[in-house]
């Protein structure tokens, strides 16, 4: 008995976006990401709740999920007697912030080809610009 394979389209999974990563793609959380790679000595607690518009307890629980995914690195001591905490991208929340933002791109791109727009895909210069940042 022969079994008759069936053969899968050549763009199956072609809109699947694997590398949206779950944990970046959350509206908070990546505007988190976005003010830390804009700030590579990192930010205090109180300019990412300024910049992301959130309160103290919801931009607590982004960072403590963040930094529990590898993404973020918190630090925490004293100034002038006053708490501090300092925001910042790790090694590897910054490469996986810059792989997100690439297949981000391909979203967009498909978009604009599906609309019979052409949209030139920047995944290189993306990183080159980021990495100035």
């Amino acid at each position: 008995m022969v079994s008759k394979k069936t053969k899968e389209p050549e763009n199956s999974g072609r809109y699947a976006y694997e590398g949206l990563d779950r944990i970046i793609h959350e509206k908070a959380r990546l505007g988190i990401l976005t003010s830390l790679i804009s700030r590579p000595e990192g930010l205090l607690f109180g300019e990412l709740k300024e910049l992301c518009s959130l309160t103290d307890g919801n931009l607590s629980r982004h960072l403590q999920a963040l930094e529990e995914a590898g993404l973020i690195e918190v630090w925490k001591g004293f100034r002038h007697r006053r708490p501090q905490t300092l925001c910042k991208l790790s090694k590897q929340g910054r490469q996986r912030f810059l792989d997100y933002l690439a297949e981000l791109e391909k979203v967009v791109q498909d978009a604009a080809v599906a609309q019979g727009k052409k949209v030139p895909f920047r995944k290189d210069s993306l990183n080159e610009d980021l990495a100035t940042a």
